[in-house]
């Protein structure tokens, strides 16, 4: 079906222009928020932007590749997308391979590539749960085993995950799976039970981790220790409080000048609100927006011509990138704790920006396959009525 030529098949202009748009926006915002930090670290102004710019390029190239493979192909690796999870887990905590930043063991170092393992793990857990949840459709619906299978597997994931730590690509996993395991019909009691049981698996690992608590108390209370626990929040708190409505224009923001630490990085939405304010926030959102649309629709699609692997996909993907706007724009505003996620295609840095390419890869490829389906339905209709009419 794939191999035919000539099919009246086009892309689905929505995803890409929110896509381009929210790439021309973190570049854009990633030279504003960097200059300063760069020339003071690099003495190059550019050194942040130049690689950003690189690793666009990369993940442009990349989405294009994951559009000429077939999801099937994803779909029969199966359990292998789990141990790979694993296998890159278990590596990235050995010494001399995983490399330590800010106290984080995240990150494995090829040569001049630094790959953070976490971002993958992603990947591998979605699509190894739509791979499951595609095997096991019955199981899924009708037992508890059935759901308590890859919440089990993901949670040897978590454990990894915790263990260099980061606490915030595990929530992101684990409430992915949960919002895919819903779209399959999992039992509500079920699902209940599976939330209930996360947050309070959440909260013993906040009571439990110093650190963590520390930074839950410095959310809770951010101007009662303003130069200690609660100093990030504040200074992103101000920087959205200078920015008012309209922002104080691009490159004029103050925070980035050493105050809001992260400004590039996992805070960069607070750059945003201090220098195009309230309206640029909007704008980013309404983008996230309509990408995130674009993605359930896909999903829906697939899951009307009953191709469970490619809807399974398409919603994980597409919960996947909404709960990481959420929480990342949720810390920034200091409507939850301080956790090391990106802006997806905003944020500086090679590995999420470069799979978050491959994530929009593909679910438009899963779209080509949807329109292909549509149009063989549409010719074997006319070519079963041109028989009848004969």
């Amino acid at each position: 079906m794939e191999h035919r030529k000539a099919l009246p098949l086009k892309l689905d202009y929505i995803l890409v222009l929110s896509t381009v748009g929210l790439l021309i926006i973190g570049l854009v915002m990633v030279m504003s928020s960097s200059m300063v930090v760069a020339q003071n670290s690099y003495g190059n102004s550019f050194y942040f932007i130049t690689r950003q710019v690189v690793f666009a390029i990369i993940g442009l190239m990349m989405a294009l590749l994951m559009i000429t493979i077939p999801t099937s192909y994803w779909k029969g690796i199966g359990p292998t997308w789990l141990i790979t999870g694993l296998v890159l887990l278990v590596l990235v905590l050995i010494p001399g391979i995983g490399h330590v930043v800010n106290g984080s063991r995240r990150w494995i170092i090829f040569g001049p590539i630094a790959i953070q393992v976490s971002e993958l793990v992603k990947l591998c857990s979605v699509m190894y749960v739509a791979g499951y949840l595609c095997r096991h459709s019955v199981a899924v619906k009708s037992s508890l085993m059935g759901v308590l299978k890859p919440v089990i597997a993901l949670a040897m994931m978590g454990v990894l995950l915790l263990m260099e730590p980061d606490f915030g690509a595990t929530v992101v996993i684990f409430m992915t799976a949960l919002g895919m395991m819903f779209m399959a019909g999992a039992r509500l009691r079920w699902f209940y039970l599976l939330i209930i049981l996360a947050f309070s698996g959440a909260a013993l690992l906040i009571i439990f981790s110093p650190y963590r608590m520390a930074r839950f108390l410095g959310f809770l209370h951010p101007w009662n220790d303003a130069l200690g626990t609660g100093y990030q929040l504040s200074q992103s708190l101000i920087a959205f409080g200078r920015g008012g409505f309209f922002g104080v224009g691009l490159g004029n923001s103050v925070q980035k000048l050493f105050y809001l630490p992260e400004a590039y990085t996992d805070f960069i939405m607070a750059i945003i609100g201090e220098e195009l304010g309230v309206l640029g926030i909007l704008m980013v959102l309404a983008l996230f927006g309509l990408l995130v649309w674009r993605g359930m629709m896909i999903g829906k699609r697939a899951h009307m011509q009953s191709e469970w692997f490619d809807a399974y996909c398409a919603y994980g993907l597409t919960f996947w990138l909404s709960l990481q706007v959420m929480v990342n724009t949720g810390v920034n505003i200091g409507l939850l704790p301080t956790k090391g996620l990106t802006l997806p295609f905003i944020s500086y840095g090679g590995s999420s920006l470069v799979v978050d390419c491959m994530v929009i890869g593909i679910l438009m490829r899963i779209d080509l396959q949807n329109q292909l389906r549509t149009y063989n339905n549409v010719i074997e209709k006319m070519a079963k009525r041109t028989i009848k009419m004969d």
